[in-house]
């Protein structure tokens, strides 16, 4: 009687070529218009302290992706950000010509970009923070992982507000461009106010995404760390073939 093997169990399908790229295609999009950014930019000095965290954060992001890669929802949100910053820093956040048009459109009486840049600075910190939590902390699955996010992010504005504060002590005039106040005495607590939006809503309304983003991580590092694929030998000390 002929001897017969048990088929292959199937593998996990690899990731699209598209989506290994992606993080890549993203850091030369940012680099790119960070360098563009600084030509012709409104006040030197506010270019610098905005884009700061970009010049920061991206050649971090890029040693350490083999050690601690990031999901690549985290990449789009985080790259977007940046863009976001790198716009504001150009023209400085009271400048920028799309807020501007907002404002004239809607009738209000200043550039709303200052909002939507502290709106995003709680919306995209949520998910960096949800990540780092899920992967480093043994809070994955707690009820406490939500909560504890939005106040990190609440922290991180109120950081962020305290180097307003500072470069307003010390800058003086010069630091009106950076501040982007807008003649606004609650400026400060408005901009908190809109980072707390913006990390609430990244988490009613990324949660599951991020959850399916962070599931393709970790089949993508377990594909990658895997010896053997499919149709290869029988390690020595294996199953033997299934003979009826």
């Amino acid at each position: 009687m002929t001897c017969t093997h048990p088929a292959p169990a199937p593998t996990r399908e690899a990731s699209p070529s598209s989506r290994r790229h992606l993080p890549a295609a993203l850091a030369v999009t940012v680099s790119a218009a960070l360098v563009v950014s600084r030509f012709g930019a409104a006040d030197p000095t506010t270019w610098v302290l905005e884009t700061a965290w970009v010049m920061a954060g991206l050649p971090l992001a890029i040693l350490l992706r083999r050690r601690f890669p990031l999901s690549g929802l985290l990449c789009g949100l985080l790259a977007a950000h940046a863009l976001v910053l790198i716009v504001g820093g150009h023209y400085t956040y009271a400048e920028v010509p799309v807020g501007d048009w907002v404002r004239d459109w809607l009738g209000w009486d200043r550039n709303p970009y200052d909002r939507f840049g502290h709106f995003m600075q709680g919306f995209v910190p949520a998910v960096l923070v949800r990540e780092l939590l899920v992967r480093t902390s043994p809070l994955r699955g707690s009820r406490w992982l939500a909560p504890l996010t939005v106040c990190a992010c609440l922290a991180f504005s109120a950081v962020f507000e305290m180097l307003e504060w500072l470069a307003a002590v010390t800058g003086g005039d010069a630091a009106d461009a950076f501040l982007g106040t807008q003649g606004d005495v609650w400026d400060t607590q408005w901009d908190m106010f809109c980072a707390l939006i913006g990390a609430t809503c990244a988490l009613l309304f990324l949660t599951r995404a991020h959850d399916r983003a962070l599931a393709r991580l970790t089949l993508a590092r377990l594909d990658r760390a895997r010896p053997t694929t499919l149709g290869a030998p029988t390690q020595p000390g294996g199953p033997p073939p299934h003979c009826p």
